[in-house]
């Protein structure tokens, strides 16, 4: 009867090891898909799988297919510049109070109405012995001009005085943003820091701001998305609607940046498509793109030494498939060992909030000269899985089956 041994692997128990682990080095099912991305129906066409030939005709075909899905731009095809589509133009431009403002009110010799005043949150001015003033939404001098004429039919004077209406500290607005951005909800801009207030600002007379703007709105509410309507984003205020057209935000132009105010709903309409030309730094667009990675294990051991952050990557609004594989140190070391690397990039659709998986060749993009029309942009929130080649699993195998061996060989 054979003596049993303890603590040691029979040579044919490896053998099983062995064999699979050899198995286990065979290339994963594809991920599968809810949308059509393969053939380029996804949100992106640069998702689509590669073609096995084409001709001259037919290179960078991605952006002409992205484009072909986009329903026409609401504010028209033409942009002449400035951005006013309709309303109030006049309403909308300068410096225009909201509920909580500081401002200083002065009548020469009259201590009675003269004072530091904050707009209510009803958005009226309350002086003494005046009814109150309507203030949010409008012009310090249109206010002043108001408590004129209610100081006269007061019978505190005679004659309209002379007065001073001064903005003295603009109070944080609460706006609400929705649509074609990466984050719509209401959110409060404006508000500076304790440790950011200028002394010598704060004890000057008047106030400005860009930190009310309609471009940090927008940019706070994770910027705008790739599929917005540029030509028309809407504007509610005080039961009125007004329309804007901030694509010179993209072009590099000016636009109406506007001012806003608590209680201003905004609301970017789609186009329904991927808009290539809109994914660019702007503005109005994402500050960038907190890229979630896991890395290979060769050539490095770990992210710490591939200077990869415990969570996430910063990369820039407008970066690209591979230049974050190359972020992510997928790519590089010895030709004969990884040049079978892959890389699986995992987005969703913001419009339809479905995902996507989509995995590429490393080698093959770096050799095909066709690469952008399948070298798709990043978008907020987006995953890079890096996979080693079939060389590396085999090291590995070995490796670990050097470390089961010396187990056995264990007394």
């Amino acid at each position: 009867m054979p003596r049993k041994t303890i603590g040691k692997a029979p040579a044919k128990g490896l053998a099983l090891i062995a064999l699979g682990a050899l198995a286990a080095c065979a290339a994963p099912p594809q991920a599968r898909n809810i949308e059509p991305v393969a053939q380029g129906d996804g949100y992106q066409a640069q998702y689509r799988e590669f073609e096995v030939s084409r001709n001259a005709m037919s290179f960078l075909r991605a952006p002409d297919m992205n484009a072909a899905k986009c329903r026409p731009p609401i504010g028209g095809a033409d942009y002449t510049g400035g951005g006013k589509l309709d309303g109030d133009a006049y309403a909308l431009r300068g410096e225009l109070l909201s509920r909580g403002d500081l401002v200083d009110f002065r009548l020469p010799q009259d201590e009675t109405f003269s004072g530091d005043y904050v707009v209510s949150r009803d958005g009226t001015l309350k002086l003494p012995f005046l009814p109150p003033i309507a203030a949010a939404g409008r012009r310090p001098e249109a206010v002043a001009s108001d408590i004129r004429r209610a100081l006269v039919a007061g019978g505190h004077y005679g004659a309209e005085p002379v007065t001073s209406l001064l903005i003295l500290d603009f109070a944080p607005a609460r706006v609400a943003v929705s649509g074609a951005v990466f984050e719509p909800h209401p959110i409060d801009i404006g508000g500076v820091s304790g440790d950011q207030v200028d002394s010598r600002r704060q004890a000057a007379f008047g106030a400005s701001t860009e930190q009310r703007n309609l471009s940090v709105a927008l940019r706070n509410a994770g910027g705008i998305r790739p599929d917005a309507d540029l030509s028309a984003v809407k504007l509610s205020r005080a039961g009125r609607n007004y329309t804007l057209d901030l694509r010179g935000a993209i072009r590099g132009e000016m636009f109406e940046d506007i001012m806003l105010i608590t209680g201003d709903e905004i609301h970017v309409p789609s186009r329904g498509c991927f808009q290539d030309d809109l994914v660019v730094p702007g503005p109005i667009s994402p500050p960038g793109v907190s890229l979630f990675l896991s890395n290979l294990t060769q050539p490095a051991t770990g992210n710490a030494i591939s200077a990869i952050g415990q969570t996430v990557r910063e990369v820039p609004y407008g970066t690209r498939y591979m230049q974050a594989v190359v972020d992510a140190n997928c790519v590089g070391g010895a030709r004969v060992s990884s040049a079978a690397r892959s890389a699986a990039l995992f987005s969703r659709n913001p419009v339809t909030d479905v995902s996507v998986v989509i995995e590429r060749p490393i080698e093959q993009m770096r050799a095909r000269a066709d690469r952008d029309d399948y070298d798709p942009y990043l978008l907020p929130g987006d995953s890079i899985a890096c996979y080693d080649s079939g060389i590396t699993n085999v090291t590995e195998i070995g490796r670990v089956l050097g470390v089961i061996g010396a187990v056995a060989m264990l007394p």
